[in-house]
């Protein structure tokens, strides 16, 4: 028996001691030839990589000579949880805390994110201000964290809207300035890999620790005057409404050098607002995006060819007639009864398809608009004018389409019509821009709605913006002032007109296609003009419309007002001395 009692006393200290040995070499293997391991596991699970976002790129307007902000950043804050840090006991108290600091800033679902300890990463709130982020971290809950960025501000409301776009929920640009100059404004985000205490606050010691700096992105000055862009869309919207239209645009141009002076749009919106509309159509800018066909506002460029040309000269006499023949169609004039004699004047005066379509016709043999004819017209509306191509301008734009002299599309019946503005699609901005040059003196520029960028001290480093080409002669272009401030002159018009300032313009009114045909009883109403004393100081283009409602909307009647409307205001806006 005692024997027996020995032999388990020793097999049980045997075990004892296997079982520490095992013990000690288990620590050893641990501490020791496992400590680079664990070592590093513990630093990776304290580590965190954070985004350093890039300050957005400031948008100016001009104030005369002054610079106005119209596009600020506002700091925001977004509250992320790393729900293995949260302590338990805290969960309800976050929760109760958010609902009553960050309210409708909260996502959806929070609690159940917060409680998802699979997880390190969970959004529970967005947008929150500073005042709200700061209350939050002082409840000094661990594991939160508060990550700083910004929200694009619009301190003039929805001045501008059409021109600047908007910034949406995931930070990129949408439509004007912001869409097409994205890369620009965005900058470039910066990047932190630090070791975070236990509440996921950077610490700024660790030989591990990364920082690159966010580079801000570039702020931009405009072109566009604030108070002309104000007085615009307010002349715009009354217009339109006045004339029980549903949609309008304006451009206003300073000719001399290519500058956007206002770009407006009706209806509009809010940039801030913009998740609020529910057609998306409202965004878009009518003035560069949608090409049409704008009317008899394109004779002053037939003409103009004509005259350049030395094919015709405003006091050549034709021999007008209601109609005219061209290959299998009839076209027409709009204004019936002056038949016989009348100067080629007299047919700008009076809008007459008949006179200008003769007027083309002797670009080549005189009896119809030939090959040659349609050439040396294709020249000047696609090559000189710019008909048909994107401009360039610091906007997303559309092409539309002018057809060339040698397609099956561009024959002599589509040339006769687009010497009155049918048959083509063109923008506003390409009528505008190529308009500018048949009054300035025959340069043309590049339309331009950004003046330069504005450095961190608020000084405007310039943009070149040197006339592209030769449109038209000096001759010309004075030969078509003087028409236009002579056709301005004999209509009802000019009675509303400043005296003693040269206004000139042409009004426009071109049949809207529906079901694939034009139709007699809806039409576009157009008007483009130019003001000033000794020169042109300004051109203005306007077109007034309402697709789908069938109105016969008419460019004197229903454009033509609005121009004068903003003319008058310019002259007074600009301080312009009457003509000396």
């Amino acid at each position: 028996m005692q024997r027996l009692t020995h032999s388990r006393t020793g097999w049980l200290a045997i075990v004892l001691l296997l079982a520490m040995a095992a013990f000690v070499l288990r620590l050893f293997y641990l501490q020791i030839l496992q400590h680079g391991m664990y070592t590093e596991l513990a630093r990776a699970s304290q580590q965190q990589q954070f985004v350093i976002p890039a300050e957005r790129g400031k948008i100016y307007m001009m104030d005369g000579q002054a610079l106005a902000p119209v596009v600020l950043n506002r700091m925001i804050y977004t509250v992320i949880a790393d729900p293995q840090a949260v302590e338990d006991g805290e969960r309800s108290k976050i929760i109760a805390s958010l609902k009553k600091i960050a309210g409708g800033e909260m996502v959806r679902h929070a609690e159940a994110k917060l409680n998802n300890k699979k997880s390190r990463y969970e959004v529970l709130a967005r947008n929150i201000s500073r005042t709200q982020a700061e209350k939050l971290r002082n409840k000094n809950f661990a594991g939160m964290l508060y990550q700083q960025g910004s929200i694009r501000d619009y301190p003039e409301n929805g001045l501008g809207a059409h021109v600047l776009g908007f910034v949406n929920a995931s930070g990129d640009g949408q439509y004007g300035v912001e869409g097409a100059l994205e890369k620009r404004l965005k900058g470039q985000n910066g990047f932190l890999q630090a070791v975070t205490d236990v509440r996921n606050v950077p610490l700024t010691v660790g030989k591990d620790n990364i920082r690159i700096e966010a580079k801000a992105g570039e702020s931009i000055a405009l072109t566009v005057d604030r108070n002309i862009q104000s007085y615009t869309e307010s002349a715009l919207k009354n217009g339109v409404e006045a004339a029980h239209a549903t949609e309008g645009s304006v451009i206003v141009m300073n000719p001399n050098n290519g500058r956007v002076l206002a770009m407006a749009n009706y209806p509009s919106y809010n940039p801030a607002e913009y998740a609020k509309q529910t057609n998306a159509a409202v965004f878009m800018n009518n003035v560069t995006m949608t090409p049409f066909e704008p009317g008899s506002i394109i004779k002053s460029f037939s003409f103009a060819a004509a005259i350049d040309k030395g094919a015709v000269t405003p006091s050549t006499v034709y021999n007008n007639t209601d109609c005219i023949k061209v290959a299998d169609r009839t076209m027409c004039n709009a204004l019936r009864g002056l038949n016989g004699p009348i100067s080629i004047q007299g047919a700008f005066n009076n809008s007459l398809n008949v006179g200008t379509i003769t007027a083309v016709r002797r670009l080549g043999n005189g009896s119809q608009i030939n090959l040659p004819a349609r050439q040396t017209l294709y020249d000047y509306y696609h090559d000189r004018f710019g008909f048909g191509q994107a401009t360039g301008i610091e906007l997303n734009e559309a092409a539309g389409y002018v057809y060339p002299p040698d397609s099956a599309e561009g024959n002599e019946v589509r040339y006769s019509a687009m010497t009155y503005g049918q048959s083509m699609n063109l923008t506003m901005v390409q009528v505008a821009a190529g308009f500018s040059s048949i009054v300035n003196g025959g340069q043309y520029y590049r339309p331009a709605i950004v003046s330069g960028s504005v450095d961190k001290n608020g000084k405007i480093h310039p943009s070149e913006n040197k006339a592209l080409r030769q449109t038209v002669s000096a001759g010309t272009s004075s030969q078509m002032r003087s028409m236009l401030a002579t056709a301005r002159g004999s209509s009802f018009l000019s009675k509303n007109d400043k005296p003693g300032y040269e206004i000139g313009g042409k009004t426009g009114t071109s049949e809207a296609v529906v079901g694939g045909h034009y139709s007699q009883s809806e039409t576009i109403a157009t008007y483009i003009g130019y003001g000033g004393a000794n020169r042109a100081e300004y051109v203005i283009m306007v077109r007034v419309a309402a697709p789908g409602r069938g109105i016969n909307l008419q460019g004197n009647y229903h454009a033509g007002p609005i121009f004068t409307d903003i003319s008058n205001w310019m002259i007074d806006y600009m301080k312009l001395a009457p003509k000396g």
